[in-house]
């Protein structure tokens, strides 16, 4: 079981005003807060900002993908235009994707330093 992720980021403020914005559509919000870290969560933090401002932008095929689910297809959408909205780029457009076990609806996108975030929900058949 993961415990929480930490993604590098080379502007932190920019960056938690991207996250702060998403996060709210899922019911995550900033629970901790350091001069180089920031703490996502419901209950505890489980995703992470850590400040890197002399790290490279990330390589547009790293591979990285993180994925987080939302309750429904109108939050899968709304997480989606308000991360384009905040400076995020699109990666995918909100639709029905055929998954490995099951077809779900999801989006995805690239945060300000192009890491791949996924939003998905998983309708009832």
């Amino acid at each position: 079981m993961i415990d929480h992720i930490s993604v590098a980021v080379r502007n932190l403020q920019k960056s938690a005003e991207f996250y702060d914005a998403v996060f709210d559509i899922i019911g995550m919000r900033r629970i901790a807060e350091r001069p180089t870290t920031i703490g996502y969560g419901k209950r505890y933090p489980e995703f992470w900002l850590n400040a890197r401002p002399k790290m490279s932008p990330v390589d547009p095929d790293t591979g990285m993908h993180i994925c987080l689910r939302a309750r429904s297809e109108e939050l899968v959408s709304r997480f989606h235009e308000t991360a384009l909205s905040k400076g995020g780029e699109n990666d995918g457009a909100p639709g029905t994707r055929s998954g490995e076990m099951t077809d779900y609806f999801g989006a995805f996108v690239k945060d300000p330093d192009g890491n791949k975030i996924e939003i998905v929900t998983f309708p009832a058949p």
